[in-house]
């Protein structure tokens, strides 16, 4: 099963244009073990099946790996650590921080903090409009929160120079037609995901 997961990984990787070192590539098939593994017990996602771990969470969350370049980033609703334990594998000079309300998930991520191990994550179980965090150039979310949501639990998190990029699925054609106080929206981004013929967008948005 590894090597068919591993041969899996690397086409994704390949379709996306991402050129991960063999070490880095471990790490991700160590990171969606662990997640299968406690999955099990601790309810971290609906889905089951390790092979669909792998497309619909991992490979989803590679694809946009190249948006989320930065020094700093923070994870909001992180749950299993998606997208941002893929981001800290890919960019080890980023520092990210992942922050969840959920205290088993949080948990879990620190358990994958220490085994992979990844010294570049900080991991903090809280809820975003409460915690008291520095700022970060990059604030991101995957399936948290409506864009105008998003912006009022966690846009002080964001530094002036910094962007909001969120994951959405279909283009978010009702969400971008209400005011988006303190942000414009820069681009709205398809990307195509490997293995899946589900839809995904990114919005990125700066301060005003």
């Amino acid at each position: 099963m590894a090597d068919r997961l591993k041969a899996r990984l690397e086409q994704g990787c390949a379709m996306l244009d991402l050129n991960l070192s063999d070490a880095q590539l471990q790490q991700l098939l160590a990171y969606l073990s662990l997640l299968a593994k406690w999955n099990k017990v601790y309810n971290l996602t609906a889905v089951r099946d390790i092979d669909n771990m792998l497309d619909r969470h991992l490979i989803d969350s590679l694809a946009v790996i190249p948006a989320l370049d930065g020094s700093s980033l923070l994870d909001v609703g992180t749950g299993g650590g998606l997208p941002g334990i893929p981001a800290a594998i890919c960019w080890p000079e980023m520092a990210v921080t992942l922050l969840d309300s959920n205290a088993k998930k949080t948990r879990f991520l620190q358990q994958v903090k220490a085994e992979l191990p990844l010294n570049n994550v900080t991991v903090i179980h809280g809820r975003v409009e409460q915690v008291d965090l520095p700022q970060f150039e990059i604030v991101t979310a995957r399936a948290f929160a409506s864009i105008t949501d998003i912006i009022d639990l966690a846009g002080r998190h964001c530094d002036d120079a910094g962007r909001l990029i969120l994951m959405k699925g279909v283009y978010p054609a009702a969400e971008l037609a209400v005011p988006t106080p303190g942000f414009s929206v820069k681009a709205v981004t398809a990307i195509n995901v490997p293995f899946t013929d589900g839809q995904r967008h990114l919005v990125t948005l700066t301060k005003d």
